[in-house]
């Protein structure tokens, strides 16, 4: 099982985010963390956009991002497809170099002391 950790971001409908939300947070095992985002899409095809978003040449979107191994991101992409079947979801997955989470200096100074 491929363990390598991948970065999967989701490009979809405001509308969507609740249910695709708890789609993440109801999966087996629960997905641990992720961060969302309101963005605007650009291109060539605005054939489900809103009046305002023609007249404004960009649509809402929501982002979503999280980074897990390989092979739990295959997993979810397929769960996601299967629970929350959102019309114009886009999605890509991208190799992640490195992970981690930075500790304040403080907390360093402190490690260091003991």
């Amino acid at each position: 099982m491929d363990q390598s950790l991948c970065k999967l971001t989701l490009v979809y409908p405001p509308a969507s985010e609740t249910h695709l939300v708890e789609v993440l947070m109801n999966s087996e095992p629960p997905v641990s963390g992720f961060t969302t985002w309101q963005a605007e899409g650009h291109g060539h095809s605005f054939a489900e956009a809103s009046m305002r978003e023609r007249v404004r040449g960009r649509i809402t979107r929501g982002v979503l991002m999280v980074v897990l191994p390989r092979a739990r991101i295959e997993l979810l992409v397929e769960e996601i497809r299967l629970k929350a079947a959102i019309a114009d979801l886009v999605y890509w997955i991208e190799p992640v170099l490195a992970f981690g989470r930075m500790k304040p200096i403080a907390a360093l100074a402190d490690e260091h002391a003991d």
